[in-house]
């Protein structure tokens, strides 16, 4: 176990776990731009953050689909829709194993190499279908490097069971009363290692 803490993000669906990950990637990069100002130095060959995030998608107010996004290169892919008709289907959705693999196993990799900053956003129901991913990031977790992950509040899946038992693992739950202040409480206790 290592040094560097792995941060799950956990909350009921659309609790605001991404938006509290994504605010926090945010104050990352912006104080990693004040330190290269102040110090007038050029940082451009570090690779500060990388992984992967699950963007919802949208028709009008319905979600209808899930795009899982490469944070690095911008790469995306459908991994679940209502229209997809996948033999694996979860919550109603199919899923598309292959899809989430050619984005998501890169990125993972990528990250887990290359990064500073590992983010796994979102270990949820439709991922864990595919076990090339469950590897993946069990591997990853292996790394010694903060990591930030969102995680699906209700599974019951190994993975899930695994990382909520790490040592080195703090959860914390995005909830409607601490959703404002947490991205600020998470990024403190990953500045205090890295």
């Amino acid at each position: 176990m290592g040094i560097h803490p792995k941060i799950g993000i956990t909350g009921l669906p659309r609790s605001g776990k991404t938006a509290v990950l994504t605010k926090i990637l945010e104050m990352i990069v912006e104080e990693r731009e004040r330190e290269i100002n102040s110090r007038g130095g050029d940082f451009s060959n570090v690779e500060l953050i990388g992984g992967m995030k699950t963007e919802p998608i949208m028709d009008g107010s319905e979600r209808v689909g899930f795009e899982v996004v490469d944070i690095k290169t911008g790469d995306r892919a459908t991994i679940a829709h209502k229209a997809n008709d996948s033999r694996t289907r979860v919550l109603g959705y199919g899923i598309d194993t292959e899809a989430l693999e050619s984005v998501a196993i890169p990125a993972i990799e990528f990250a887990k190499d290359y990064c500073e900053v590992m983010v796994i956003d979102e270990i949820g129901k439709f991922a864990v279908e595919s076990e090339y991913f469950v590897e993946t990031v069990r591997e990853a977790l292996e790394v010694d490097k903060p990591t930030l992950l969102a995680l699906h509040k209700k599974s019951r899946h190994p993975l899930l069971q695994d990382i909520r038992r790490r040592d080195d693992a703090r959860i914390l739950e995005v909830t409607p009363v601490n959703r404002a202040l947490l991205p600020y409480k998470i990024h403190k206790l990953m500045r205090e290692t890295y």
